[in-house]
């Protein structure tokens, strides 16, 4: 069990129970990345709201502004002017008919992000059975169901993430990779905590953000200080 060698020896660099200040913290998760792939760095949020709320839910997309590290295959479904916006944009797929029913026939989903135009929702819908469970259904509160599918595809492509609460009120996003470096690490740690920040909803009480954890792919977990709110 060579990585879990690696991985005991990690957690023993560090005091796992404290919570350490941003260019440290980011320093120590960079350290420890030790596989042989570059890691992604990725940063754990729990809130102090109640997730079975739906005046308490948190959810908003932002483009990090250095990216996320990786290079996202993007399908646009739309038909006419739109789907020759979307060519011209850089999206790697795009059809509209055709594309849904390989979709359906051949389970073929080479692809990362789905992009749409409102009047095909309609036709999306037939495989939202299958995109659902898979976090790929177009939606308008991230920006993928849009007559602006230039501006969309661009945006994915420049490292837009969606962040939204899960069950256990526990945010889940990527912030990048080891090779990013600490500074720039730090600095997509600070777009994001932002937007998570202004999103508060107003019903929530108390403590809003509870902890931050910051991990990569194969590392142990570091608390960050983080006492903004």
């Amino acid at each position: 069990m060579k990585m879990a060698k690696k991985y005991a020896e990690s957690i023993k660099s560090y005091d796992r129970s404290k919570a350490y200040e941003l260019q440290e913290a980011t320093k120590i998760v960079i350290d420890n990345a030790k596989a042989k792939f570059d890691e992604t760095i990725e940063l754990h949020v729990r809130l102090g709201v109640d997730p079975r709320q739906a005046d308490q839910q948190v959810r908003g997309v932002l483009v990090l502004p250095n990216g996320t590290g990786k290079t996202l295959r993007v399908l646009v479904i739309a038909k006419g002017e739109k789907a020759d916006a979307a060519l011209a944009a850089g999206a790697d797929y795009v059809g509209a008919e055709e594309v849904i029913a390989r979709i359906q026939k051949d389970n073929w989903f080479d692809f990362d992000v789905v992009i749409t135009t409102p009047d095909m929702m309609g036709m999306v819908g037939r495989i939202g059975r299958v995109l659902g469970p898979k976090g790929l259904m177009p939606n308008p509160k991230s920006g993928t169901v849009t007559m602006d599918v230039a501006k969309a595809i661009k945006e994915v492509k420049a490292g837009k993430v969606e962040y939204r609460l899960d069950k256990t009120a526990i945010i889940h996003v990527a912030i990048g990779k080891k090779s990013f470096g600490v500074e720039k690490i730090a600095e997509n740690f600070s777009a994001l905590m932002d937007a998570i920040v202004k999103a508060k909803p107003a019903a929530a009480k108390g403590q809003y953000i509870k902890s931050v954890t910051m991990t990569s792919t194969m590392g142990p977990g570091v608390k960050v200080n983080y006492n903004k709110i």
